[in-house]
């Protein structure tokens, strides 16, 4: 029985160039992604696609536009669940408990965008519910930050955030070794 599932959470076109909130690596995390989503499927697990969408007034993930869809790198196959979500964490307010529980899964990777905000907010949740959690992190990515003044580079904040799911949360691995289990 298949008990591990891969959240794929909010690689949308919005984070792309084109998009109204392009991340730093965002093509090379989706390609990782992409690699990852294919392993997955060849090894039987659950593949669930989450989406971001914010109201319609909101400057972006506008509902009915193009920066919602899901990106071409990682569409979704006919048969796996895509979620829509409107917090960074991917349980609040959705099924996304209920859809695991059901399949039996005790295990879940995540990848996806923002390592900072979103796939962080999911990663801790799971760990709170008793999933077992991996965090692919070459399949993440995220952008410049600032606070009080000091920039925050993407590669730093992704750093930061992957050492500290790994400090307690998960194991935090990449593309090649994920795949060869």
């Amino acid at each position: 029985m298949n008990t591990q599932a891969l959240i794929v959470v909010d690689i949308q076109n919005e984070y792309f160039p084109q998009g109204n909130l392009s991340l730093v690596g965002i093509n090379e995390a989706a390609d990782n992604a992409a690699l990852v989503i294919a392993s997955a499927r060849e090894k039987g697990h659950t593949v669930i696609h989450i989406r971001h969408e914010m109201p319609a007034d909101a400057p972006i993930f506008t509902p009915g536009t193009d920066g919602v869809a899901i990106n071409e790198k990682v569409k979704p196959i006919e048969n796996e669940a895509v979620i829509t979500k409107h917090y960074p964490n991917s349980f609040r307010e959705t099924n996304l408990k209920e859809l695991l529980d059901k399949e039996g899964i005790k295990e879940v990777t995540v990848i996806g965008a923002m390592s900072h905000m979103c796939v962080d907010a999911t990663v801790r949740a799971a760990v709170d519910f008793g999933y077992t959690t991996t965090t692919v992190h070459d399949a993440c990515a995220t952008l410049d930050l600032e606070f009080n003044g000091t920039k925050v580079p993407a590669v730093q904040a992704h750093a930061t955030i992957m050492a500290a799911i790994e400090f307690l949360y998960g194991e935090v691995i990449d593309t090649q070794t994920w795949i060869a289990r």
